[in-house]
């Protein structure tokens, strides 16, 4: 019998090697190799079959060489999900034969949430729900405790992927759900459900088949412990779009955000809130991350954040207090850490404000994670107030990026984000000057700064 060939890949990265090693060279990761079989296969068959011009390879169908120009440039085929916040980060809706990989922690409502996408959509074409992790009776009792309708979606309770496809070619469904991805395996891959070979080789299988079906594919993927999803990076490379739904313990709202999509824009947010009745899209976020409290309060600031292909508002909150230690703490929640060092260090060298032995706290409420530097003059204009015991306006709105030499710089659609700043009721603005409105906006008085001493006068103007 001959030997089985085994190869090394690297989880973060994908990276393969012909022995084992403690470090990736690609990547430089440690021990983050894991040993696979290769499964054999016959060289000629696959030629054949590539030259069969019927055959559809791992992207769609092959087709001969064509010139850039005359590639039809016609609109990617779409249909809703059913949930607009959905759709959104979906780039406006799946897209046959796409591959959606859905990550996040245990109890976030992944499962809930493609529950009732399914229940919507099996009203409208064929759809198949294959659970792994759940009996059938689990899955039907969370629909009829979600009051979702039930009649047309065919479910199934499997894990072998050949299984599945064979009846998956049976039903022809258009769109089809794995929960979960990591308990899938195949009969030709030698290790357990869950191992980097079977996660990788289940996915690409599945890839495949909806690539030559048109088959819209939803995989549920777990998360590691510091929330990044599991199983080789290898996985995120082969789906067309990788979405992540976050919310905290104790919170009944969810942000599902787009990490990659071959089909639409990234970082794209979409919000919902955990009912009794499932999740229900909230259309307008930023009023839940304004619900701000009455009496106002030293350190408390609302700046514009852009997620995907829209202005968010979100308050910053910051508290800064004598240090009872030799290295005072620098603690941020939804907000960069190592920029906080660096704008306080701006602070001080252009402001004349010195934080050295104060300890220096940083709130993103409601949750948001701010990926962008549009919130480093909202960040220091909230430290400053909470240092001073400055009350800022409830009507003021701030953004703009920092410079290490103290210059306010523009930011992406900042009138965009003025406008919608103003349709919440905020009266005054400070905006670095190349950000600002050529025409006047109604209600709204808008200040221009380009240096930092400049903004803080124009923000502490009282």
């Amino acid at each position: 019998m001959a030997k089985a060939k085994t190869a090394f890949v690297c989880n973060e990265c994908g990276a393969d090697y012909a022995k084992w090693q403690g470090q990736c060279q690609a990547c430089n990761a440690w021990n983050s190799l894991s040993e696979i079989r290769l499964t054999s296969g016959k060289t000629s068959a696959r030629v054949s079959a590539a030259q069969d011009p019927r055959y559809q390879g791992y992207a769609g169908a092959i087709t001969g060489i064509q010139n850039l120009s005359d590639i039809d440039l016609g609109d990617v085929p779409r249909f809703s999900s059913g949930a607009n916040e959905f759709d959104r980060v979906l780039g406006g809706g799946l897209v046959p034969g796409g591959v959606v990989l859905i990550g996040g922690s245990p109890g976030a409502g992944k499962s809930t949430l493609l529950l009732q996408t399914m229940c919507w959509l099996a009203e409208q074409q064929s759809a198949l729900y294959v659970t792994g992790e759940e009996s059938l009776q689990q899955v039907a009792m969370r629909a009829q405790r979600l009051g979702l309708p039930t009649q047309n979606l065919k479910m199934l309770s499997e894990t072998n992927v050949e299984a599945i496809l064979t009846i998956a070619q049976q039903v022809k469904p258009k769109v089809m759900v794995i929960d979960s991805i990591q308990v899938m395996h195949l009969d030709g891959v030698e290790s357990a459900p869950g191992s980097v070979s079977q996660v990788r080789e289940s996915a690409a299988v599945l890839t495949r088949f909806a690539k030559q079906t048109q088959t819209a594919v939803l995989l549920v993927g777990h998360v590691t412990k510091d929330g990044t999803l599991a199983g080789p990076k290898v996985l995120e490379h082969m789906v067309d779009c990788s979405v992540l739904l976050e919310g905290s313990e104790d919170s009944r709202f969810r942000t599902l955000r787009g990490m990659k999509n071959r089909f639409g824009a990234i970082n794209e947010l979409g919000v919902f809130a955990m009912l009794e009745n499932g999740l229900k899209e909230v259309k307008n976020p930023s009023s839940i991350f304004l619900n701000r409290s009455n009496h106002p309060a030293a350190g408390s600031l609302v700046m514009v954040v852009w997620e995907g292909t829209r202005p968010l508002l979100v308050e910053l909150q910051a508290l800064v207090d004598d240090s009872a230690l030799g290295n005072p703490r620098r603690v941020t929640v939804g907000f960069d850490h190592n920029r906080l060092a660096m704008l306080l260090a701006v602070l001080h060298k252009h402001g004349g404000l010195l934080t050295s032995d104060q300890d220096v706290y940083l709130n993103v409420v409601g949750g948001v994670k701010v990926l962008e530097t549009s919130a480093d003059l909202a960040a220091i204009a909230a430290v400053v107030s909470s240092f001073r015991d400055r009350v800022l306006p409830h009507d003021l709105v701030v953004l703009g990026e920092v410079g290490l030499s103290g210059e306010i710089r523009p930011v992406p659609s900042g009138q965009e984000r003025i406008s919608e700043a103003a349709k919440h009721g905020f009266t005054r603005a400070v905006v670095p000057k190349a950000n600002c409105p050529k025409k006047p906006i109604e209600g709204m008085k808008v200040i221009g700064v380009d240096r930092l001493s400049e903004a803080l006068d124009a923000i502490f103007e009282d």
